[in-house]
């Protein structure tokens, strides 16, 4: 069974979130998500596990908190990085976070990001390919990388999307490159997109 692990934090956009994490499990993908505390929260009591809120005000509770160890290649085929403007900045500038990323590629191991979430492929210094994210940070990338204004843009192992309205093709995306072709259309029929839906 596929393997995916979703990483979450304070601020992270919920429906990048939920609509991944539910259709990887829809698809028979074993998911965790993990928390990543903001930088200015790594003192706070770490004993039990928080419940992160995201960017519309939501509480998501995580099944585990973010372990390097725990979140090695080695465990999970995929790591997703969702987006939300303040959810992506925790999550992009954790140090352990980027060397994931680099190790996962490394792994031949998949790496999704959504949003501001791509802001992780400059801050763990892939190399130049294309990608895409939401336009708030395209400035941000475009000079690092191949820009490109697509719903999904798969290069190599790096998926990336661009927001909440392309969280569902983002996520069937990942489907069909865990699961193959025929699972994507299985886990997709029920969901009855309308038909000028990309799906």
């Amino acid at each position: 069974m596929p393997s995916a692990l979703i990483l979450i934090a304070d601020g992270t956009e919920e429906m990048e979130f939920t609509i991944t994490y539910d259709t990887l499990v829809r698809a028979g993908v074993s998911c965790t998500s993990a928390y990543v505390p903001a930088a200015d929260a790594a003192s706070q009591n770490t004993t039990s596990l928080p419940c992160a809120t995201g960017s519309r005000g939501i509480n998501i509770l995580p099944d585990q908190r973010f372990s390097p160890q725990a979140a090695a290649p080695a465990n999970y085929d995929l790591l997703v990085i969702p987006g939300g403007a303040k959810g992506a900045e925790t999550i992009v500038t954790n140090s352990p976070v980027q060397h994931l990323v680099r190790a996962y590629m490394q792994e031949n191991k998949y790496v999704g990001m959504i949003c501001a979430g791509s802001l992780a492929a400059k801050t763990a210094g892939l190399p130049k390919q294309p990608l895409t994210s939401h336009p708030s940070v395209k400035s941000q990338l475009e000079s690092d990388f191949e820009y490109s204004e697509e719903p999904v843009v798969v290069s190599g192992r790096l998926v990336t999307s661009r927001g909440p309205g392309t969280a569902f093709p983002f996520a069937l995306t990942l489907v069909e490159l865990l699961c193959g072709k025929e699972k994507r259309a299985q886990v997709a029929g029920p969901m009855i997109f309308p038909p000028e839906t990309f799906a």
